[in-house]
Protein backbone atom coordinates (compact mmCIF):
# COMPACT_ATOMS: atom_id res chain seq x y z
CA UNK A 1 0.00 0.00 0.00
CA UNK A 2 1.24 3.50 -0.79
CA UNK A 3 2.88 5.67 1.82
CA UNK A 4 0.08 8.27 1.71
CA UNK A 5 -2.60 5.69 2.51
CA UNK A 6 -3.10 6.86 6.07
CA UNK A 7 -3.75 10.46 5.06
CA UNK A 8 -6.06 9.30 2.29
CA UNK A 9 -8.18 7.49 4.86
CA UNK A 10 -8.43 10.67 6.90
CA UNK A 11 -9.64 12.48 3.78
CA UNK A 12 -12.22 9.76 3.05
CA UNK A 13 -13.56 10.32 6.55
CA UNK A 14 -14.97 13.66 5.40
CA UNK A 15 -17.34 12.04 2.87
CA UNK A 16 -20.43 12.17 5.16
CA UNK A 17 -19.82 15.87 5.77
CA UNK A 18 -19.75 16.74 2.05
CA UNK A 19 -22.84 14.66 1.41
CA UNK A 20 -24.57 16.65 4.15
CA UNK A 21 -23.49 19.98 2.63
CA UNK A 22 -24.93 19.03 -0.77
CA UNK A 23 -28.12 17.50 0.64
CA UNK A 24 -28.64 20.46 2.98
CA UNK A 25 -28.67 22.86 0.03
CA UNK A 26 -31.44 20.91 -1.71
CA UNK A 27 -33.49 19.33 1.08
CA UNK A 28 -32.81 21.26 4.31
CA UNK A 29 -30.89 20.52 7.50
CA UNK A 30 -33.01 17.66 8.87
CA UNK A 31 -33.15 15.74 5.59
CA UNK A 32 -29.49 16.48 4.88
CA UNK A 33 -28.58 15.08 8.29
CA UNK A 34 -30.46 11.82 7.63
CA UNK A 35 -28.85 11.44 4.20
CA UNK A 36 -25.36 12.07 5.60
CA UNK A 37 -25.88 9.56 8.41
CA UNK A 38 -27.15 6.96 5.92
CA UNK A 39 -24.12 7.56 3.70
CA UNK A 40 -21.74 7.17 6.63
CA UNK A 41 -23.37 3.92 7.75
CA UNK A 42 -23.38 2.60 4.17
CA UNK A 43 -19.66 3.28 3.82
CA UNK A 44 -18.99 1.61 7.17
CA UNK A 45 -20.81 -1.50 5.98
CA UNK A 46 -18.95 -1.48 2.64
CA UNK A 47 -15.57 -1.17 4.38
CA UNK A 48 -16.47 -3.91 6.85
CA UNK A 49 -17.54 -6.34 4.12
CA UNK A 50 -14.56 -5.63 1.85
CA UNK A 51 -11.72 -5.37 4.36
CA UNK A 52 -13.15 -7.33 7.30
CA UNK A 53 -12.56 -4.52 9.75
CA UNK A 54 -14.38 -1.49 11.13
CA UNK A 55 -13.20 1.85 9.75
CA UNK A 56 -13.07 3.81 13.01
CA UNK A 57 -12.49 7.23 11.46
CA UNK A 58 -15.67 7.02 9.34
CA UNK A 59 -17.54 5.79 12.43
CA UNK A 60 -16.23 8.70 14.48
CA UNK A 61 -17.08 11.17 11.70
CA UNK A 62 -20.63 9.84 11.39
CA UNK A 63 -21.23 9.89 15.15
CA UNK A 64 -19.92 13.44 15.36
CA UNK A 65 -22.31 14.48 12.57
CA UNK A 66 -25.17 12.96 14.57
CA UNK A 67 -24.22 14.67 17.83
CA UNK A 68 -23.48 18.11 16.43
CA UNK A 69 -26.35 17.92 13.93
CA UNK A 70 -28.87 17.14 16.66
CA UNK A 71 -27.48 19.89 18.88
CA UNK A 72 -27.75 22.33 15.98
CA UNK A 73 -31.37 21.32 15.29
CA UNK A 74 -32.42 21.39 18.96
CA UNK A 75 -30.83 24.78 19.62
CA UNK A 76 -31.70 26.16 16.19
CA UNK A 77 -28.12 27.35 15.87
CA UNK A 78 -26.04 26.03 12.98
CA UNK A 79 -22.76 27.24 14.50
CA UNK A 80 -22.35 23.93 16.30
CA UNK A 81 -22.50 22.03 13.07
CA UNK A 82 -20.27 24.51 11.28
CA UNK A 83 -17.54 23.88 13.85
CA UNK A 84 -17.69 20.13 13.27
CA UNK A 85 -15.14 19.93 10.40
CA UNK A 86 -12.72 22.03 12.46
CA UNK A 87 -12.99 19.52 15.31
CA UNK A 88 -12.35 16.62 12.93
CA UNK A 89 -9.35 18.34 11.39
CA UNK A 90 -8.02 19.26 14.84
CA UNK A 91 -7.65 15.54 15.56
CA UNK A 92 -5.56 15.16 12.42
CA UNK A 93 -3.46 18.18 13.41
CA UNK A 94 -2.80 16.73 16.86
CA UNK A 95 -1.67 13.39 15.39
CA UNK A 96 0.57 15.17 12.89
CA UNK A 97 2.04 17.32 15.66
CA UNK A 98 2.86 14.31 17.85
CA UNK A 99 4.53 12.55 14.91
CA UNK A 100 6.40 15.64 13.71
CA UNK A 101 7.70 17.12 16.96
CA UNK A 102 7.99 14.25 19.45
CA UNK A 103 9.91 10.97 19.64
CA UNK A 104 6.71 8.98 19.05
CA UNK A 105 6.16 8.15 15.34
CA UNK A 106 2.43 7.77 15.90
CA UNK A 107 1.47 7.83 12.21
CA UNK A 108 3.71 4.83 11.56
CA UNK A 109 2.02 2.99 14.41
CA UNK A 110 -1.44 3.84 13.09
CA UNK A 111 -0.47 2.96 9.53
CA UNK A 112 0.10 -0.69 10.49
CA UNK A 113 -3.63 -1.34 10.33
CA UNK A 114 -3.64 -0.15 6.71
CA UNK A 115 -0.27 -1.39 5.52
CA UNK A 116 0.00 -4.78 7.20
CA UNK A 117 3.60 -6.03 7.15
CA UNK A 118 4.96 -3.21 4.99
CA UNK A 119 8.33 -1.99 6.26
CA UNK A 120 9.82 1.51 6.19
CA UNK A 121 13.45 2.29 5.52
CA UNK A 122 15.16 4.91 7.67
CA UNK A 123 15.11 7.52 4.90
CA UNK A 124 11.37 6.99 4.40
CA UNK A 125 10.79 7.52 8.13
CA UNK A 126 12.72 10.80 8.02
CA UNK A 127 10.83 12.00 4.95
CA UNK A 128 7.51 11.15 6.57
CA UNK A 129 8.48 13.24 9.59
CA UNK A 130 9.32 16.20 7.33
CA UNK A 131 6.03 15.80 5.46
CA UNK A 132 4.09 15.61 8.72
CA UNK A 133 5.58 18.95 9.79
CA UNK A 134 4.45 20.57 6.56
CA UNK A 135 0.97 19.07 6.94
CA UNK A 136 0.82 20.18 10.57
CA UNK A 137 1.31 23.87 9.75
CA UNK A 138 -0.93 23.80 6.66
CA UNK A 139 -3.86 22.09 8.35
CA UNK A 140 -3.45 24.10 11.56
CA UNK A 141 -3.96 27.26 9.52
CA UNK A 142 -6.87 25.65 7.67
CA UNK A 143 -8.55 24.65 10.96
CA UNK A 144 -8.32 28.24 12.23
CA UNK A 145 -9.77 29.46 8.93
CA UNK A 146 -12.75 27.10 9.27
CA UNK A 147 -13.54 28.49 12.73
CA UNK A 148 -13.27 32.07 11.48
CA UNK A 149 -15.51 31.32 8.48
CA UNK A 150 -18.09 29.63 10.71
CA UNK A 151 -18.53 32.81 12.76
CA UNK A 152 -17.94 35.65 10.33
CA UNK A 153 -18.49 34.52 6.72
CA UNK A 154 -21.49 33.29 4.74
CA UNK A 155 -22.55 29.66 4.63
CA UNK A 156 -21.39 29.10 0.99
CA UNK A 157 -17.94 30.50 1.84
CA UNK A 158 -17.77 28.31 4.96
CA UNK A 159 -18.83 25.28 2.89
CA UNK A 160 -16.01 25.87 0.40
CA UNK A 161 -13.37 26.48 3.07
CA UNK A 162 -14.34 23.48 5.20
CA UNK A 163 -14.81 21.22 2.17
CA UNK A 164 -13.39 22.09 -1.21
CA UNK A 165 -10.39 24.00 0.11
CA UNK A 166 -9.35 21.02 2.25
CA UNK A 167 -9.19 18.78 -0.80
CA UNK A 168 -7.41 21.43 -2.85
CA UNK A 169 -4.72 21.77 -0.18
CA UNK A 170 -4.50 18.01 0.18
CA UNK A 171 -4.13 17.56 -3.60
CA UNK A 172 -1.42 20.24 -3.80
CA UNK A 173 0.60 18.55 -1.05
CA UNK A 174 0.27 15.11 -2.63
CA UNK A 175 1.23 16.52 -6.02
CA UNK A 176 4.26 18.19 -4.47
CA UNK A 177 5.19 14.92 -2.80
CA UNK A 178 4.89 13.03 -6.10
CA UNK A 179 7.03 15.59 -7.92
CA UNK A 180 9.66 15.42 -5.18
CA UNK A 181 9.89 11.63 -5.24
CA UNK A 182 9.69 11.47 -9.04
CA UNK A 183 12.28 14.06 -9.97
CA UNK A 184 14.48 14.53 -6.90
CA UNK A 185 14.50 11.33 -4.88
CA UNK A 186 14.86 9.30 -8.08
CA UNK A 187 18.10 11.15 -8.84
CA UNK A 188 19.41 10.45 -5.34
CA UNK A 189 18.71 6.72 -5.67
CA UNK A 190 17.33 6.24 -2.19
CA UNK A 191 17.15 2.52 -2.77
CA UNK A 192 20.91 2.33 -2.35
CA UNK A 193 22.27 1.39 1.07
CA UNK A 194 23.38 4.29 3.23
CA UNK A 195 27.02 5.02 4.03
CA UNK A 196 26.91 3.19 7.34
CA UNK A 197 25.48 0.05 5.74
CA UNK A 198 28.00 0.17 2.92
CA UNK A 199 30.79 0.36 5.51
CA UNK A 200 29.56 -2.66 7.50
CA UNK A 201 31.06 -6.02 6.56
CA UNK A 202 30.16 -9.40 8.03
CA UNK A 203 32.17 -12.62 8.09
CA UNK A 204 30.55 -15.44 6.13
CA UNK A 205 30.53 -18.82 7.90
CA UNK A 206 29.73 -22.45 7.11
CA UNK A 207 27.21 -24.61 8.98
CA UNK A 208 29.87 -25.33 11.60
CA UNK A 209 30.50 -21.64 12.29
CA UNK A 210 33.91 -21.50 10.58
CA UNK A 211 34.73 -18.29 8.69
CA UNK A 212 34.81 -18.82 4.93
CA UNK A 213 34.73 -15.25 3.59
CA UNK A 214 33.20 -11.82 4.06
CA UNK A 215 30.51 -9.61 2.45
CA UNK A 216 28.95 -6.16 3.01
CA UNK A 217 25.73 -5.85 4.97
CA UNK A 218 23.51 -4.87 2.04
CA UNK A 219 24.64 -7.95 0.09
CA UNK A 220 24.15 -10.34 3.00
CA UNK A 221 20.64 -8.98 3.66
CA UNK A 222 19.09 -10.18 0.46
CA UNK A 223 20.98 -13.36 -0.28
CA UNK A 224 19.92 -16.37 1.86
CA UNK A 225 22.91 -18.30 0.52
CA UNK A 226 25.31 -16.14 2.55
CA UNK A 227 25.35 -17.51 6.09
CA UNK A 228 26.64 -15.04 8.67
CA UNK A 229 27.04 -14.97 12.45
CA UNK A 230 24.60 -13.34 14.89
CA UNK A 231 24.55 -13.12 18.70
CA UNK A 232 21.42 -13.32 20.89
CA UNK A 233 21.28 -12.80 24.65
CA UNK A 234 18.40 -14.04 26.83
CA UNK A 235 18.24 -12.17 30.15
CA UNK A 236 16.41 -13.70 33.13
CA UNK A 237 15.77 -11.98 36.46
CA UNK A 238 15.97 -13.79 39.79
CA UNK A 239 12.23 -14.52 39.62
CA UNK A 240 12.73 -16.49 36.42
CA UNK A 241 11.13 -13.90 34.13
CA UNK A 242 12.57 -13.16 30.70
CA UNK A 243 13.49 -9.65 29.56
CA UNK A 244 12.32 -8.73 26.04
CA UNK A 245 12.90 -5.63 23.96
CA UNK A 246 10.28 -3.98 21.76
CA UNK A 247 11.85 -3.23 18.41
CA UNK A 248 11.75 0.38 17.22
CA UNK A 249 9.19 1.07 14.49
CA UNK A 250 12.03 2.30 12.26
CA UNK A 251 13.58 -1.17 12.09
CA UNK A 252 13.83 -2.82 8.65
CA UNK A 253 12.50 -6.13 9.96
CA UNK A 254 9.55 -6.70 12.32
CA UNK A 255 9.15 -3.08 13.53
CA UNK A 256 7.24 -2.74 16.79
CA UNK A 257 7.38 -6.44 17.71
CA UNK A 258 8.85 -7.88 20.91
CA UNK A 259 12.15 -9.69 20.52
CA UNK A 260 15.12 -11.22 22.33
CA UNK A 261 16.70 -8.89 24.91
CA UNK A 262 19.85 -8.36 22.82
CA UNK A 263 20.53 -9.34 19.24
CA UNK A 264 22.93 -8.24 16.52
CA UNK A 265 25.39 -9.18 13.82
CA UNK A 266 29.00 -10.14 14.31
CA UNK A 267 31.13 -7.66 12.36
CA UNK A 268 34.04 -8.67 10.16
CA UNK A 269 37.11 -9.47 12.28
CA UNK A 270 35.11 -9.44 15.53
CA UNK A 271 34.94 -12.36 17.95
CA UNK A 272 31.59 -13.67 19.18
CA UNK A 273 32.30 -12.36 22.68
CA UNK A 274 33.25 -8.91 21.36
CA UNK A 275 30.05 -8.72 19.31
CA UNK A 276 27.93 -9.71 22.32
CA UNK A 277 29.50 -7.03 24.52
CA UNK A 278 29.12 -4.37 21.84
CA UNK A 279 25.46 -5.17 21.08
CA UNK A 280 24.50 -5.33 24.78
CA UNK A 281 26.17 -1.96 25.37
CA UNK A 282 24.60 -0.36 22.28
CA UNK A 283 21.07 -1.63 22.83
CA UNK A 284 20.62 -1.79 26.62
CA UNK A 285 23.73 -0.21 28.13
CA UNK A 286 24.53 -3.28 30.23
CA UNK A 287 27.63 -5.42 30.95
CA UNK A 288 27.59 -9.08 29.92
CA UNK A 289 30.46 -10.50 32.00
CA UNK A 290 28.12 -13.14 33.48
CA UNK A 291 26.71 -14.33 30.13
CA UNK A 292 27.00 -18.05 29.41
CA UNK A 293 26.67 -19.96 26.10
CA UNK A 294 23.21 -21.45 25.65
CA UNK A 295 22.80 -22.88 22.13
CA UNK A 296 23.89 -22.55 18.50
CA UNK A 297 21.73 -23.09 15.42
CA UNK A 298 21.11 -21.93 11.84
CA UNK A 299 18.07 -19.80 11.03
CA UNK A 300 17.01 -19.32 7.40
CA UNK A 301 14.27 -17.25 5.75
CA UNK A 302 13.64 -15.70 2.33
CA UNK A 303 15.79 -12.66 3.16
CA UNK A 304 18.86 -14.01 4.94
CA UNK A 305 20.51 -16.92 6.72
CA UNK A 306 22.02 -16.56 10.19
CA UNK A 307 24.27 -18.72 12.33
CA UNK A 308 22.98 -17.76 15.78
CA UNK A 309 25.02 -17.92 18.96
CA UNK A 310 22.62 -17.87 21.90
CA UNK A 311 23.65 -16.78 25.40
CA UNK A 312 21.88 -16.45 28.74
CA UNK A 313 22.42 -14.30 31.82
CA UNK A 314 20.77 -13.58 35.16
CA UNK A 315 20.41 -9.81 35.57
CA UNK A 316 17.76 -7.67 37.31
CA UNK A 317 18.79 -4.30 35.86
CA UNK A 318 19.13 -1.44 35.49
CA UNK A 319 18.73 -1.05 31.73
CA UNK A 320 19.44 1.99 29.56
CA UNK A 321 17.68 1.26 26.24
CA UNK A 322 18.94 3.01 23.13
CA UNK A 323 15.68 4.38 21.71
CA UNK A 324 17.07 4.44 18.19
CA UNK A 325 17.19 0.65 18.43
CA UNK A 326 14.74 -0.26 21.20
CA UNK A 327 11.35 1.33 21.81
CA UNK A 328 10.76 -0.30 25.18
CA UNK A 329 11.67 -3.29 27.33
CA UNK A 330 10.38 -5.28 30.30
CA UNK A 331 10.39 -8.67 32.00
CA UNK A 332 7.77 -11.26 30.94
CA UNK A 333 6.61 -14.44 32.63
CA UNK A 334 6.48 -17.67 30.64
CA UNK A 335 2.68 -17.65 31.02
CA UNK A 336 2.38 -14.14 29.50
CA UNK A 337 4.53 -15.11 26.53
CA UNK A 338 2.77 -18.41 25.90
CA UNK A 339 -0.64 -16.71 25.71
CA UNK A 340 0.53 -14.45 22.89
CA UNK A 341 2.53 -16.91 20.79
CA UNK A 342 1.26 -16.80 17.21
CA UNK A 343 -0.54 -13.46 17.68
CA UNK A 344 2.09 -11.35 15.85
CA UNK A 345 3.28 -9.84 19.12
CA UNK A 346 6.74 -11.45 18.98
CA UNK A 347 9.21 -11.88 16.15
CA UNK A 348 9.20 -15.33 14.52
CA UNK A 349 12.84 -15.80 15.54
CA UNK A 350 12.04 -15.18 19.21
CA UNK A 351 9.08 -17.58 19.12
CA UNK A 352 11.43 -20.23 17.75
CA UNK A 353 13.96 -19.60 20.53
CA UNK A 354 11.21 -19.54 23.17
CA UNK A 355 10.41 -23.13 22.20
CA UNK A 356 14.10 -23.97 22.52
CA UNK A 357 14.22 -22.36 25.98
CA UNK A 358 11.26 -24.49 27.10
CA UNK A 359 12.92 -27.66 25.82
CA UNK A 360 16.04 -26.74 27.77
CA UNK A 361 13.79 -26.35 30.85
CA UNK A 362 14.63 -22.69 31.31
CA UNK A 363 10.90 -22.07 31.94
Amino acid sequence: MKRNELLKNFAIGFIPLFIFIIADEFFGTETGLLIAISAGLAYLMYYLLRYRRLEKFILFDTLLIIVLGLVSILLHDEIFFKLKPALIELILVILLGIHAFSSKPILLMLSKRYMGEMEFAADQVRLMRVLSRILFFVFSAHTILIVYAAYFWSKPVWAFISGGLFYILFAIILLGQWVYFKFFMGQKRTDRPNAKQEGEWFDLVDVNGRTVGKAPRHVVHGNPQLLHAVVHLHIFNRRGQLYLQKRAVTKDLYPGLWDTAVGGHVHHGETIEQALKREAKEELGIPVDQAKPLFRYVMRNDRESEFIYGFEMIYDGPFEPNHDEVENGRFWSAFEIQKLIGEQVFTPNFEQEFSMLKRLKHF
